[in-house]
């Protein structure tokens, strides 16, 4: 082979390397997302019997999940971050929650009701460090109607913005039982509000 054979076929084969890397890249990527979006929706949330059984039934009396506009908020609306650093930050955190699945720590209605109030402190931590992202997608202090809400609930929300305070710092078991000795725990934990 000539030397300039040689460099056309040198050529061919980096032109060829990086064809090939773009699309297992975009294989990859693609494969990537669509496995982010299948475990974030509420049919995968409630697969484990553990959700089903405990806080998707509970989650199921609420105005979060029936209501007069028919408007529903499903578990990742709630649990998962919809920007996408934040959501892979998420997935990541939620890998524990497989382990726990996995070695069974709460796989009987007794040995959930025994770590429910350390799960609901979890989640009202991340909500307060968020600024209660997830609910601010549907609530936001800008869009409400004052005048539209109850005299005491408009009086709160004009506290809560005056004072700094986030959806979470008051409203707790919107979705899913209390647990019991939660106030005292949230208060401890620097999350007391108006329940």
């Amino acid at each position: 082979m000539t030397r300039v054979g040689m460099q056309k076929s040198a050529g061919f084969s980096v032109i060829s390397v990086l064809i090939i890397g773009v699309i297992l890249g975009v294989i990859g990527w693609g494969g990537f997302n669509w496995a982010m979006e299948l475990t974030n929706t509420e049919t995968f949330c409630i697969s484990c019997h553990e959700m089903e059984e405990n806080v998707y039934q509970e989650y199921q009396e609420t105005i979060h999940y029936s209501n007069r506009t028919g408007v529903r908020a499903t578990c990742p609306d709630c649990h998962v971050p919809k920007e996408w650093i934040h959501k892979v930050k998420r997935k990541i955190q939620a890998s524990n929650e497989l382990y726990h699945k996995a070695i069974g720590s709460i796989d009987t209605p007794e040995k959930f009701e025994a770590k429910r109030l350390e799960l609901a402190l979890h989640v009202w931590q991340t909500m307060k460090a968020t600024d209660s992202r997830e609910c601010r997608n549907c609530h936001d202090f800008e869009s409400m109607d004052f005048m539209a809400q109850q005299s005491r609930s408009a009086d709160y929300h004009d506290t809560a913005i005056d004072s700094g305070q986030t959806c979470i710092d008051c409203h707790k078991g919107i979705a899913h039982h209390l647990p019991e000795g939660w106030q005292a725990a949230a208060e401890s934990a620097g999350l007391a509000g108006n329940p």
